[in-house]
């Protein structure tokens, strides 16, 4: 099944907003219905693939025949762009600028290298595709004849080493696909993102995923061992042992590429054993600066829980602690999530010494019910904001982490940005924020905006993007912690990086893609 076209996910689980929300965004943030009918896909007005058969005739003997090449327009339609609340605004209103001229399909790590030699030969712009789940403009290249690289096909469990606890996947096994396989032998990733269900194994290596619960598990960046990645250049293989002092390691020039360098065509991961238990809690503070102080302690002196989520005052009020139950105003304060797998023995220890640490932050017990709510609406947020389009608002996300001591400056700077400059377009915003990531040394930060749509809701959001993007880089903050970089962020990433490395990472793509057909514009800026 594919995502719907100008949504997320599954269409099933799609559902309008309750009536006494729509009311609550009427008088708070003067959401006013949509006046114009939403337009379907028959309604759109694609394209035509460029008629160069020479070209299409070699992609489809690259991949073993015609069949796995497509050009009918709902398949490239589906392959636009991805799914950030600007991607779905444009394409809801028949923009298809950036649709791919054909959809290829390869099934093998060869195939895609001879997909990437007959784009050479033919002039093409490669992006690869997994689960197109990007928010950050990493599907949208700036050269306009190009393919998507739909790595589907590849969705195999190669290898599981139960002795060493690796396994190696292929790029286009979706996250529930992943697990499942890995389940029916005992273990588990234990990398869940909020785009989960849609996502795939390369898009998380691509774009340095992070995980719900990360806490646990960690990132995904460091559950990666091994990685084969296809070039126009050919060939690297990464991962001969679990770690190395030869030289440096390419693995991490790899992870966080998007596609920029090549096409990540097989992940060695390490993997756990399926936890016997897991408990979902939840606790409640008085303010965020004392929910993140507690967060702090665990995550620096332990025991760290699975899962470490931490909602302001105004996320907690609205609801958005619990994606399934928005509108349903809270109490006062904040909601702290926590959860907990593994053994039963390890998961009581943890248990028992976490909630001596919170309680001693000033924590006080919500019970069990808030924490579970949150584990069975995790991946609901997604739907949530499609609805809300829907409904006249305007929702989207932006995420950043610092270190600990520059939490309190970054959470304020962000704010502050989205604040005025929406409210100085006449779309007054609501702005909530959650810890979603904690490790010892800092923390993740995670905004969700709403507002009134506006005249032109793409172009009263990007300034209140930019202005949140230079807050993140004035308060010390990273341009990106687990969305990516994309063209969304490339600028900014640019200026983060410094020009000395932007060059390195230059002539590494100079030397792996000469041609620069590498999804032109992503993560760096194209000659």
């Amino acid at each position: 099944m594919d995502m719907l076209w100008n949504g997320w996910g599954d269409p099933a689980k799609a559902a309008p907003l309750p009536e006494d929300v729509t009311g609550l965004l009427r008088d708070l943030l003067g959401v006013r219905p949509r006046t114009t009918a939403p337009l379907a896909l028959a309604d759109l007005d694609l394209p035509a693939t460029p008629a160069d058969p020479a070209a299409l005739n070699a992609l489809a003997d690259a991949v073993g025949g015609t069949e796995h090449v497509c050009t009918d327009a709902e398949f490239r339609i589906r392959h636009t762009r991805g799914k950030s609340t600007p991607d779905l605004l444009r394409i809801r209103a028949g923009d298809l600028v950036d649709v791919p001229h054909a959809v290829v399909l390869p099934g093998s790590h060869e195939q895609v290298l001879a997909v990437l030699r007959a784009c050479a030969a033919h002039r093409l712009a490669v992006v690869p595709y997994g689960g197109g789940t990007s928010v950050v403009g990493g599907l949208a290249p700036q050269q306009r004849e190009f393919i998507a690289l739909d790595l589907r096909r590849m969705d195999g469990l190669l290898d599981l080493d139960p002795v060493s606890r690796t396994a190696v996947l292929q790029p286009g096994l979706r996250g529930p696909e992943a697990e499942a396989l890995l389940a029916a032998r005992g273990f588990t990733l234990g990398h869940f993102p909020q785009s989960y269900e849609w996502a795939t194994v390369g898009g998380f290596a691509a774009a340095r995923s992070s995980g719900q619960a990360s806490a646990g598990y960690g990132r995904f960046d460091e559950m990666v061992l091994g990685l084969t990645l296809a070039t126009p250049e050919g060939t690297i293989e990464t991962g001969r042992a679990p770690r190395s002092a030869a030289g440096p390691d390419l693995r991490q020039l790899i992870l966080g590429s998007e596609g920029a360098f090549g096409v990540i065509t097989s992940v060695t991961v390490r993997v756990r054993p399926l936890p016997e238990q897991r408990v979902y809690e939840a606790w409640r503070f008085a303010s965020f600066a004392e929910g993140a102080t507690a967060l702090r302690r665990l995550a620096q002196d332990g025991p760290r829980p699975t899962v470490l989520r931490l909602s302001d005052e105004t996320e907690t009020l609205i609801g958005l602690a619990q994606p399934d139950s928005i509108g349903a105003a809270s109490d006062q304060g904040c909601l702290a999530v926590t959860g907990y797998k593994g053994t039963e023995e390890d998961v009581a220890f943890r248990r028992e010494r976490a909630a001596a640490v919170l309680r001693d932050s000033g924590g006080t017990f919500a019970g069990a019910e808030p924490g579970e709510r949150w584990a069975h609406g995790r991946y609901s947020a997604p739907y949530l904001r499609d609805a809300l389009l829907d409904a006249g608002a305007f929702a989207e996300t932006l995420e950043t982490a610092a270190f600990w001591s520059r939490i309190p400056e970054l959470y304020s700077a962000v704010r502050t940005a989205l604040t005025d400059t929406l409210t100085g377009a006449g779309t007054p915003p609501l702005v909530m924020c959650h810890v979603s990531h904690v490790y010892e040394n800092g923390a993740s930060l995670y905004f969700t905006v709403v507002s009134a749509q506006g005249e032109d809701p793409v172009a009263h959001w990007i300034p209140a993007k930019h202005a949140a993007n230079e807050a993140i880089l004035a308060a010390g903050g990273t341009i990106s912690h687990h969305h990516g970089v994309g063209t969304d962020h490339r600028d900014w990433y640019v200026r983060e990086a410094g020009p000395l490395a932007v060059d390195a990472l230059r002539a590494v793509k100079h030397r792996l893609d000469p041609d620069g057909l590498l999804n032109p514009g992503v993560l760096l800026p194209a000659d």
